[in-house]
């Protein structure tokens, strides 16, 4: 009898939990993404748009096109248009407080992706969530790829100086990811017990081409043979500056003509180039699970649910945060991400 009145109270705890206000089917969700051509933001796009199929409700995507005047502008309409939730990957994280406000004064959830909003803004309302990755892990995976390779490849010091003389492409300028996966990449590597030469660093705004550019400018400065590691903060940078060392015939096949590179997100040509020999790894930063997490806390908020690990399957961090873990990826394992 005990047990039965067990049942039947967590029973009616659970249908209390998924009696919302509203109907699934009715729910419209507008998110704006800071540029469309942005391959990891991509892959989190057709992840939200993939889970709201299964969900059932409406999303609405546009494409900020890298101007925070026209997220602004597309955020205004969606709250005209009364959506019952905001998904928003800010163009500027320093944006964020006035589309936050614009949001509380509505009443409409709002939900930021993969660029963290200041924590002042997090504290100013109560239907505000964050759902990212921790930038330091990925910074600190990098480089251990990077320690790892060396201390499995002697060779790879070829000027047998016992240090390791890399280049670093960063990613935008000021943007916390950039700074955090930069920082910690060279922690790794003084950590694993390496001395440590920069023989170049820049920015390159995540961008593949911009990357080519900048990469192609350190091996007309140092010389492609006193270049022995490329760090990049994501996987285009990476795919860019193996693009410059391939005008030289490294990382084409040859063995001895190969300089490991690193980068972030585990993006499908990304993958490709492990699987070409190009590029030593990369760190899966998880677009399917922050586009999944993003759209199942807004539907919760909108249908008036509570959002807890329980409605939405993720663990929530400070009532606000969804903290979804970077992998490493190496060249023994990159198969089983691959899609």
């Amino acid at each position: 009898m005990k047990k039965f009145l067990l049942c039947l109270m967590v029973l009616c705890a659970v249908m209390v939990s998924v009696s919302w206000a509203k109907d699934v089917s009715d729910i419209v969700v507008g998110a704006c993404i800071y540029k469309y051509d942005d391959t990891f933001m991509t892959g989190v796009r057709n992840a939200m748009i993939a889970e709201m199929e299964k969900q059932g409700g409406k999303l609405q995507v546009v494409n900020s096109q890298n101007k925070q005047t026209i997220q602004t502008d597309q955020v205004d309409a969606y709250i005209t248009e009364e959506v019952d939730a905001l998904i928003v990957n800010p163009v500027d994280r320093t944006a964020s407080e006035p589309l936050m406000s614009k949001a509380k004064e509505a009443d409409i959830p709002i939900i930021f992706v993969n660029r963290e909003p200041y924590a002042d803004v997090m504290n100013a309302y109560d239907r505000i969530w964050y759902v990212g990755a921790k930038a330091e892990e990925s910074g600190t995976q990098s480089g251990e790829l990077i320690a790892e390779y060396f201390k499995a490849h002697p060779e790879a010091d070829k000027n047998h100086d016992g240090k390791i003389q890399y280049i670093m492409l960063r990613g935008e300028q000021g943007h916390q990811d950039a700074v955090l996966r930069t920082d910690y990449s060279i922690k790794a590597m003084k950590d694993a017990g390496f001395e440590i030469v920069e023989l170049g660093s820049d920015t390159a705004n995540w961008s593949k081409v911009q990357a080519t550019d900048k990469m192609t400018a350190f091996i007309s400065e140092h010389g492609v043979d006193n270049i022995e590691a490329v760090l990049a903060n994501n996987d285009d940078m990476a795919l860019g500056a193996i693009e410059a060392l391939n005008a030289q015939g490294y990382n084409a096949g040859d063995p001895a003509r190969y300089i490991p590179v690193v980068g972030v997100d585990a993006t499908a040509p990304a993958l490709e180039a492990m699987k070409n020999g190009a590029m030593l790894g990369t760190v899966l930063n998880d677009a399917d699970n922050q586009g999944i997490a993003s759209i199942k806390i807004a539907v919760v908020a909108a249908a008036g649910g509570e959002v807890n690990e329980e409605t939405i399957g993720y663990k929530i961090t400070d009532g606000k945060y969804i903290w979804i873990p970077y992998r490493k990826v190496t060249t023994e394992n990159y198969q089983q991400f691959i899609k």
